[in-house]
């Protein structure tokens, strides 16, 4: 039977020492590893690059899916776990749930891993 994954808040920002600042504890390692994981497919990391590049404030996920080709179930289920990793955020407006990047989410993991990357 498959190792059941621990369940934890990752709605926030991860915000712990940086990796390069020398060892860190389970706890800390577990957040970023999380994070690193729902961002770990090849989908997960399109859909991030077509949030970044829009300038309407955010996509739907029937254009995710028309730009992707893929079903938009399978871009929801993709986006769920983005949104469970705190890398993005969902906002209903009108009949329409717009998707967009979470910057300081992901400047929190750079940040993480190497102090020095998001100077």
């Amino acid at each position: 039977m498959p190792k059941a994954l621990p369940v934890i808040d990752m709605s926030g920002p991860v915000c712990c020492a940086p990796v390069a600042a020398g060892p860190i504890s389970d706890d800390d390692a577990l957040q970023i590893a999380m994070r690193l994981k729902a961002i770990a497919d090849p989908v997960r990391v399109k859909i991030m690059s077509h949030l970044f590049s829009s300038t309407d404030g955010g996509l739907s996920g029937g254009e995710l899916a028309a730009v992707l080709g893929l079903t938009e179930s399978t871009v929801s289920h993709h986006l769920g776990q983005l949104r469970k990793a705190g890398l993005v955020v969902s906002d209903r407006r009108g009949m329409n749930v717009l998707h967009r990047v979470r910057p300081e989410s992901l400047q929190a993991l750079c940040g993480a891993l190497d102090p020095a990357c998001c100077l």
